[in-house]
C-alpha cells in the first residue's frame, strides 16, 4: 500500500461515516500500512462491531459537540481569531495551485480534506511539496488533535488521529523509522 491509499484511508475514516464495512476496510488497508512501515498504532478496535447508528451517534458526540476533539485544524491552532480566517484561505490556495478539488462539503481545515489534499500530492506532486505542508499546514493541528485525545482513552478515533500523526511524520522525514521519535498509540 502506499502512503498516498493511507491518507486516503485515513481521511475516510474522519468522514461522517456512511457505510460501516467501508469504514472497516480503510482501517484494515491502513493497518497493513501502519505494519508494513512499523509505525507502532492499532486500528483494531476502530469500527469493530459496532452498528452503523452508533458510529454515526459517536462521531456527532465526539466531532460536532466537543470543540475539543473538533476535526477542524484551523480551531486547533487558532481557535476563533482572524489568523483562522487566513490559514483556511491558504489552504484554499494550496489546493487550487496543486489542482486539488476537496471532496464534498467541509470546510478546508477539516481533517479529511487535509489528508485526502495529502493524498493527492502524494499522487501528483514530489515528496518535498507534500513535506513541507505536513510541516507548515497539517502536523501542527494533528499535534494538538492528538493531545485533546490524550484524555478519550475509549474513543475509537483516538487511535485514528494517532495513525495520522504517525503517517504524517514518517512521510515529512522521509525515514520508516520516523515513528520512534514520536509517542507511539
Amino acid at each position: 500500500m502506499s502512503v498516498a491509499d493511507a491518507y486516503a484511508g485515513i481521511a475516510r475514516m474522519f468522514d461522517y461515516p456512511q457505510d460501516a464495512t467501508e469504514l472497516r476496510m480503510a482501517r484494515d488497508a491502513v493497518g497493513s500500512f501502519l505494519d508494513e512501515h512499523s509505525l507502532d498504532c492499532s486500528l483494531a478496535s476502530f469500527a469493530m462491531d459496532a452498528p452503523l447508528a452508533r458510529m454515526q451517534e459517536e462521531y456527532v458526540a465526539l466531532f460536532d459537540f466537543n470543540p475539543a476533539t473538533a476535526p477542524y485544524l484551523g480551531h486547533h491552532l487558532f481557535g476563533d481569531n482572524q489568523k483562522k480566517g487566513g490559514y483556511m484561505i491558504g489552504l484554499k490556495q494550496e489546493y487550487g495551485r496543486h489542482g486539488f478539488i476537496p471532496p464534498g462539503n467541509e470546510l478546508p481545515d477539516h481533517l479529511s480534506v487535509v489528508l485526502a489534499f495529502l493524498a493527492h500530492l502524494a499522487r501528483k506532486e514530489s515528496a518535498t511539496v507534500r513535506q513541507a505542508f505536513i510541516t507548515e499546514k497539517a502536523l501542527p493541528g494533528i499535534d494538538r488533535l492528538c493531545a485533546a485525545f490524550a484524555e478519550r482513552q475509549d474513543s475509537p478515533w483516538r487511535q485514528v488521529a494517532e495513525a495520522a500523526r504517525l503517517v504524517c511524520t514518517a512521510d515529512c522525514t522521509g525515514r520508516p523509522d520516523a515513528h520512534k521519535e514520536v509517542a507511539s498509540c
